[in-house]
């Protein structure tokens, strides 16, 4: 491609060695993820190695369950080398016990829906357990629905 930079790529070739989308590759960059692309003589966006290593590292935390935040902040110390792999270790850990909290959560929602589901007839009736769960039990801080 005529203008461009040796070894750089383009946002499309960056998100199919990454599987990043293109999209996705603008916003990291909109939220100071990634750093502002070099731009080619005709203006489009151009990345590096460097580059392409950090969307894979972001995809990576992203696929592990990482919020934006954290994933900054991975990013920060990935970076330094001078940080202690203690720092690293207990932010996996927090999210270890943050993503076991959601599971109990879940397995409760599907134990919940499991039961109920049992004591529907699931025929041409109009009673139905689920529904009436549901009407019953609004969620804190909102009224009952008429």
């Amino acid at each position: 491609m005529k203008g461009r930079e040796p070894g750089r790529i383009t946002i499309g070739e960056a998100a199919r060695l990454t599987g990043v989308s293109a999209k996705m590759i603008r916003y990291y960059e909109s939220i100071g993820l990634l750093p502002a692309p070099i731009r080619a003589e005709s203006g489009y966006r151009t990345y590096g190695v460097a580059d392409l290593h950090t969307l894979r590292f972001v995809r990576r935390a992203r696929d592990l369950g990482f919020s934006m935040e954290a994933i900054g902040g991975l990013l920060a110390l990935w970076r330094d080398r001078s940080r202690s792999s203690a720092q690293v270790k207990a932010i996996a850990l927090d999210h270890v016990a943050a993503l076991r909290r959601r599971i109990a959560e879940l397995e409760g929602m599907a134990g919940t829906l499991s039961d109920l589901a049992e004591r529907c007839c699931g025929d041409e009736r109009p009673d139905c357990p689920i529904l009436d769960d549901l009407a019953e039990r609004p969620d804190a801080g909102t009224s009952p629905r008429p």
